[in-house]
C-alpha cells in the first residue's frame, strides 16, 4: 500500500511548529522554559494539532532534530567520503565527530533541547546509540584502538550539547578552534594509525 500524503494543512502546521519551536529555542535562557502552548501560540495552531501531530514536547523536539538530521544521516549512510560508508575508518571517524560538532554548533538550542528532554539519560536516546554504534564499529577495525565502546563514548561526550554550548556560548571558544581541538583529540584516540 502507497504510503499516504498527509494534507496540506497537516504540513502546513507541522512546518510552523518547527519555526515556532526552532525560534523559541533559539531564544530562550533554558529549553525548558519552553512548553508545547508557547509553540502552539507562536505557530498560530491549537495545542491538541501538536499534541496529535507529535505526542508531546519530546515527539516534538524529536522530529525536529530528525528533519535538521536528515542530510547527514543520508550523508553517512549513503554519501561519498568522508562520511559515506566506503570511507575508511581512520577517514572516517574524524569527518563524522566533525560533521556532529558542526550540527551542534548550527543548532545548539535544538541540541541542548534534545539532550535535556525525554529519556533518564541523553545515552539512551536513539540519535546517541545510533553514532555510539556507528562509531563503536569503526574504531573496531582501527588497529590499535582497544576498548572501542568506551571509546566511542568519550568520543562523543567531546560533541555533547552542554559542553559545546559551554565552550562556544561561555568560553566562546570560536567555531574553527573547537573543530581543530576535536581532531587532535580524535587523532590521539585512534592512535598513531591515524
Amino acid at each position: 500500500m502507497a504510503e499516504r500524503k498527509p494534507r496540506k494543512d497537516a504540513a502546513r502546521n507541522r512546518a510552523a511548529a518547527f519555526a515556532a519551536a526552532d525560534t523559541l529555542f533559539a531564544e530562550c535562557r533554558s529549553p525548558d522554559e519552553v512548553t508545547m502552548a508557547d509553540i502552539a501560540a507562536a505557530a498560530g495552531v491549537g495545542k491538541a494539532t501538536l499534541f496529535r501531530a507529535f505526542g508531546d514536547r519530546t515527539g516534538l523536539i524529536h522530529a525536529l532534530v530528525s528533519a535538521r538530521l536528515e542530510p547527514l544521516r543520508v550523508a553517512v549512510e549513503e554519501g561519498p567520503a568522508p562520511l559515506g560508508p566506503a570511507t575508511p575508518p581512520l577517514q572516517r571517524v574524524p569527518a563524522l565527530l566533525d560533521a556532529v560538532l558542526c550540527f551542534k554548533l548550527d543548532n545548539r538550542h535544538l541540541a541542548l533541547a534534545l539532550e535535556t528532554t525525554g529519556a533518564d539519560s541523553p545515552y539512551h536516546a536513539d540519535h546517541y546509540e545510533r553514532w555510539h554504534s556507528l562509531l563503536r564499529d569503526l574504531l573496531d577495525r582501527v588497529p590499535g584502538v582497544s576498548g572501542s565502546d568506551f571509546a566511542a563514548h568519550a568520543l562523543l561526550a567531546a560533541t555533547r550539547a552542554d559542553l559545546v554550548e559551554y565552550l562556544a556560548g561561555a568560553k566562546a571558544v570560536p567555531r574553527e578552534e573547537l573543530r581543530e581541538q576535536l581532531a587532535k583529540f580524535t587523532a590521539g584516540v585512534l592512535g598513531s594509525g591515524a
